[in-house]
């Protein structure tokens, strides 16, 4: 698992971590049962503060993502048990990217059927 901080992104560092970390869950990267590093040698590798890692564990585990037992650390849930779980992170995801998305059309002044349509030719090319 490869992890990248980026000073220029808006986001705290936990959130970076934690979102990087959720993207590898949901595209299945990282598979139920698979330890995470520790918060301690995630800390080091990434040059942050205990804390920060924390922190991010913290969210991950609060979501029902990741599943931590004393002793032994944090590992991947298994979101096949509660696929609500996973359809409303996924939602969540998706609808913090639709927010930058909707941001810029509006710096842009892009009306409302603009932005419809221009989704919908996406999802088209797609399909």
């Amino acid at each position: 698992m490869e992890i990248i901080i980026r000073n220029s992104d808006d986001r705290p560092l936990y959130e970076q971590i934690a979102g990087q970390i959720r993207a590898e869950i949901f595209s299945g990267a990282l598979k139920p049962g698979e330890a995470l590093p520790s918060i301690r040698a995630l800390a080091r590798d990434l040059k942050l503060s205990v804390i920060t890692t924390k922190r991010a564990y913290e969210e991950l585990e609060a979501a029902g993502l990741i599943d931590t037992i004393a002793g032994k650390g944090c590992f991947v849930a298994d979101l096949k048990q509660n696929p609500e779980i996973l359809n409303e992170q996924r939602n969540r995801e998706l609808e913090k990217r639709m927010f930058s998305v909707v941001r810029a059309a509006k710096d842009y002044g892009t009306e409302y059927e603009i932005l419809l349509e221009i989704l919908r030719t996406c999802w088209d090319e797609l399909s």
